[in-house]
């Protein structure tokens, strides 16, 4: 348990194709502080910051960013491949891949004459 503010991420969800894509707004995390679990249907998505680092010889004079820890939780639907998800960090932005399963994805059917 930490002792620090909270804050829930800003997300964008998308479906492309054969994924639903997460994008969770979590600057000033690093790729090593972030823990993502997937227990039963829910995916909880925590992401924790250290102390801010300023440049050498300069202190904070006037702040308006709130220095927190990040936690958010999705319930997610029967056609999410569980076994499959992947996530990944860039430039602040972390997203979460969660591939449909086989049997939920979209397939031609073919019509045959009798």
């Amino acid at each position: 348990t930490r002792a620090s503010r909270v804050y829930v991420p800003h997300v964008d969800i998308y479906s492309a194709g054969d994924d639903i894509i997460i994008l969770a707004d979590m600057p000033g995390v690093a790729e090593k502080d972030i823990d993502i679990m997937l227990d039963k249907d829910v995916l909880t998505i925590n992401g924790y910051i250290s102390d801010p680092v300023l440049p050498e010889g300069y202190e904070l004079a006037h702040g308006e960013y709130g220095i927190g820890d990040y936690q958010r939780s999705f319930t997610l639907p029967d056609e999410v491949d569980r076994n499959n998800v992947e996530a990944s960090l860039s430039n602040g932005v972390l997203t979460v891949t969660l591939p449909k399963a086989p049997e939920a994805q979209a397939r031609k059917i073919t019509v045959k004459t009798a």
